[in-house]
């Protein structure tokens, strides 16, 4: 909701289950994108007994343990959407099909581009942040189907994983063709971390408008009064 030609009080626009999930969600992604390429692409040999080693067994272990906390909190995520404020229902119902939000989409790539000289001012996410922030729940879902697709595999077809996401496998062609998809989705979300962290840091300082700190104390802060 764009908020121009006021002058507003700080506002509370996160509640705390929003941020727990948003830093939790934020280190469960480290691991996940760290353990998961060394799982693609694992370490040399090390040398003596392989009784005496147990790294890769140690990466996959934190690799599970972090996507696990991604599942969980990806549900309570959902869960909120729905006893949450307006605010935590954003990112899973963008208005893809008003005419304006659209428009505010374009003004705000020309913005990133620096085409104009001013932003918009807005409570929760701007059109085009929110177009990311829902490409972001559709690739956790994605991840989440997929990883566990894989890991039914290894837990056997009597495991609830194989159960419940056996069928992912087949649909996209083949075991290994889900190894490749489930690597991609993770440069895919390796690029939206790092575009999220530029736009967050530059919309503090440029658009005047609180970002970093808001998602620590859930409050938005306007730095000015600019219409």
């Amino acid at each position: 909701m764009s908020i121009q030609n006021t002058t507003l009080e700080p506002v509370y626009v996160y509640e705390v289950p929003v941020r727990l999930w948003h830093w939790i969600n934020a280190l469960s992604i480290v691991v996940l994108a760290v353990t998961g390429y060394l799982i693609a692409s694992p370490l040399p040999s090390i040398g003596g007994e392989a009784t005496e080693h147990f790294l890769m067994g140690y990466i996959r272990f934190f690799h599970f343990a972090a996507a696990y906390i991604f599942a969980v909190g990806l549900v309570v995520r959902v869960y909120w959407a729905f006893v949450g404020n307006h605010h935590s229902k954003e990112i899973f119902m963008p208005p893809l099909f008003k005419k304006e939000w659209w428009a505010g989409m374009w003004f705000h790539v020309r913005w990133y581009l620096f085409l104009e000289k001013e932003p918009k001012k807005y409570l929760g996410h701007n059109p085009l942040a929110l177009l990311v922030m829902f490409f972001y729940v559709l690739m956790s879902f994605f991840m989440l189907f997929t990883g566990f697709a894989l890991y039914g595999e290894g837990a056997g077809i009597d495991s609830w994983q194989y159960r419940l996401f056996g069928w992912v496998i087949p649909f996209l062609g083949a075991s290994q063709d889900v190894h490749t998809w489930h690597h991609l989705g993770m440069w895919g979300i390796i690029v939206f971390v790092m575009a999220h962290m530029y736009i967050a840091i530059r919309e503090d300082i440029m658009g005047r408008t609180s970002m970093v700190s808001t998602m620590i104390n859930g409050l938005r802060f306007f730095k000015d009064t600019r219409s």
